[in-house]
């Protein structure tokens, strides 16, 4: 009986801490797609050009035609572009 009350106690904090959690998420930054600073392999998806077709199949650094998802207003710091 002990233990299932020591049971219930660990469940219900793991509850109430995702309840903490899922209001922060929700709040998450507007992602854009910014163009021209996605390193070799490492963009988000297709190339605008028709390069390539999936994410991670960039062949070199900065291609405009290549983009990452970031929060929006940090693409320009980073000297990329966000309408493609």
């Amino acid at each position: 009986m002990k233990s299932d009350t020591a049971r219930h106690a660990l469940i219900a904090t793991a509850l109430a801490g995702l309840a903490v959690v899922t209001p922060q998420l929700a709040h998450a930054d507007k992602k854009v797609q910014c163009y021209g600073i996605a390193k070799a392999g490492q963009n988000d998806c297709a190339s605008k050009t028709g390069v390539h077709g999936c994410a991670g199949e960039a062949k070199v650094d900065n291609d405009k035609g290549d983009f990452k998802n970031l929060p929006e207003g940090t693409c320009k710091k980073l000297g990329g572009t966000v309408d493609g």
